[in-house]
């Protein structure tokens, strides 16, 4: 019996979307470092009154990257020449950067927003879409912004810890930063063009689906090393994982500039 195409191709993005579940925790790893305490025994009753569920739902997403993801980024590394993945990343990269922007000057970073701005300007025409990152090149530095971050600076707490299906590592604030990126990707339009979605612009729903497929196979492939280091270094991946993603978020929150915990007045 055949299987419709639009049927297998989104049941590979469901799979594919597996990635999120790595790269949102295993980036913390690659980006500063990080000094990361967890043992199968340590409780987190405050940031993980959920642990349970999140447990559940994280072997679940471990068994997709396993079965699906990992071997597909795989067979993706071996077949792509470097200079054409690395440029596959980099245009992938461009396209998030409006969402950098708007993130920018919904905190009142003029200055980073402005910053983005160039970057985006450069990257989309002499880097040619993004391929090409001359604007690092110039030294004009990147800022991930996202929503979970801007109501954070809002005020929003963070809630507790929360274990998202497919998607990953994230806290209910996280959550609901997620679920307004996505509408304003599928529904805010400049012009006659979505700037925060460009690929709903693509003629068939093959066709969109193809390129996000693509976008998260070249993000598993990012980290096929650093899951695997990972994996051989911690006995307790759950809980490294959770609390490698709270320090990153805690420390992209403040710009790297985390407030120490105030001392007890009798010390």
């Amino acid at each position: 019996m055949m299987i419709p195409k639009p049927f297998l191709l989104t049941a590979l993005l469901i799979g594919l979307s597996s990635a999120w579940s790595q790269s949102q925790a295993i980036e913390t790893q690659t980006l500063e470092p990080l000094v990361v305490i967890a043992s199968p025994e340590t409780e987190e009753p405050d940031i993980d009154p959920l642990e349970s569920y999140n447990r559940s739902i994280y072997s679940f997403n471990e068994g997709l990257d396993e079965n699906l993801m990992k071997p597909v980024a795989e067979g993706y590394r071996s077949i792509m020449p470097d200079p054409a993945e690395r440029g596959i990343s980099n245009f992938f990269s461009n396209l998030r950067e409006p969402f950098n922007i708007l993130n920018n000057l919904l905190q009142f970073k003029f200055e980073e927003a402005i910053s983005d701005t160039v970057r985006f300007g450069i990257n989309s025409t002499i880097g040619i879409v993004g391929l090409f990152d001359v604007a690092s090149d110039l030294n004009i530095p990147k800022h991930e912004e996202d929503f979970g971050q801007t109501l954070a600076v809002w005020g929003v707490e963070s809630g507790p810890y929360f274990v998202l299906p497919i998607f990953g590592p994230s806290t209910l604030r996280d959550t609901a930063g997620l679920a307004s990126e996505y509408w304003i990707g599928n529904t805010v339009e400049v012009g006659e063009t979505n700037l925060f979605d460009p690929s709903s612009e693509l003629s068939t729903t093959n066709a969109e689906t193809a390129a996000e497929a693509t976008k998260l196979i070249s993000k598993r492939a990012n980290l096929l090393g650093t899951k695997d280091m990972l994996d051989s270094a911690s006995f307790d991946n759950y809980s490294f994982m959770r609390d490698a993603y709270l320090q990153r978020r805690e420390s992209l929150i403040f710009d790297g500039d985390v407030p120490l915990p105030e001392l007890p007045e009798d010390l």
